[in-house]
């Protein structure tokens, strides 16, 4: 089972390299964020014609996350738990051949001085909540997403230029490492201990060019996934693209 995960950065915008490369990469589950469209207007028709099964919670012009999956969906549950009043579309789990798995988009966090970081921190610590029930169940856990977590320095071209931002200040370091704690893989850095690999390249500056990324966008395993981890990467292809999402898919494949 091939899952993948993608901050497309606008579903309707990036709607061709995502159709090409649905076909072309041939996940089985596609996680993605930032789909910036409501349940109604998400071009279901077009990816169900290749054969997926489409899950979406969607938030008009922001947020919003979606599954695809040509395995059938059950168990459909939009919403982290542990705040009612929690408006957007962040977080959508489903059940896909017995494997749970989440789309997460988790905040940004930025500016560090205004209401967005506490935010952030308090939905990390819900995560963290979710992510241990889940772990009750022992079975397969898949939690992928845009993560807006730069975990080490090994994972941004130049740590300094990025020093107290959101995605790099120590709290948010901290709140990661909580969930990797509860026994969660990070799959592609199981695969591949190389430092300097990115899933996210800014607009602005030539940083694409230049290969000035992070590395943001993550798989976490449980124990009963991790165990059937075959491989995993960083497809970098659709970044090159025009009109191209500022991330890539990162994926993960776990036997049957």
């Amino acid at each position: 089972m091939k899952i993948a995960t993608w901050n497309v950065n606008s579903v309707k915008a990036r709607l061709p390299n995502v159709l090409e490369w649905l076909q072309s990469a041939a996940p089985d589950v596609v996680l993605l964020q930032e789909i910036k469209t409501v349940d109604d207007t998400f071009p279901r028709l077009e990816i169900e014609g290749l054969g997926y099964a489409c899950a979406v919670h969607g938030q008009k012009s922001y947020n919003g996350v979606a599954i695809l999956s040509k395995r059938g969906l059950e168990d459909v549950s939009a919403g982290l738990p542990g705040d009612d009043a929690d408006e957007q579309a962040r977080y959508l789990e489903a059940t896909v051949d017995g494997v749970r798995v989440a789309t997460i988009y988790l905040p940004n966090g930025n500016p560090t001085d205004s209401e967005k970081f506490p935010y952030k921190l308090a939905w990390m610590a819900r995560l963290r909540d979710r992510a241990a029930a889940l772990l009750t169940d022992e079975r397969p856990v898949v939690l992928g997403g845009d993560y807006n977590v730069i975990p080490t320095d090994e994972d941004v071209h130049d740590a300094a230029a990025w020093a107290g931002d959101a995605l790099i200040r120590p709290e948010t370091r901290a709140a990661f490492r909580s969930v990797l704690w509860l026994g969660y893989t990070d799959a592609f850095r199981a695969k591949d201990p190389t430092p300097h690999k990115y899933s996210f390249w800014d607009y602005q500056g030539g940083a694409w060019q230049k290969d000035h990324g992070i590395r943001i966008d993550h798989l976490l395993l449980s124990p009963q996934a991790a165990d059937r981890l075959k491989a995993a990467g960083i497809d970098s292809g659709p970044r090159g693209k025009a009109k191209a999402s500022d991330h890539t898919p990162v994926w993960c494949e776990l036997t049957d």
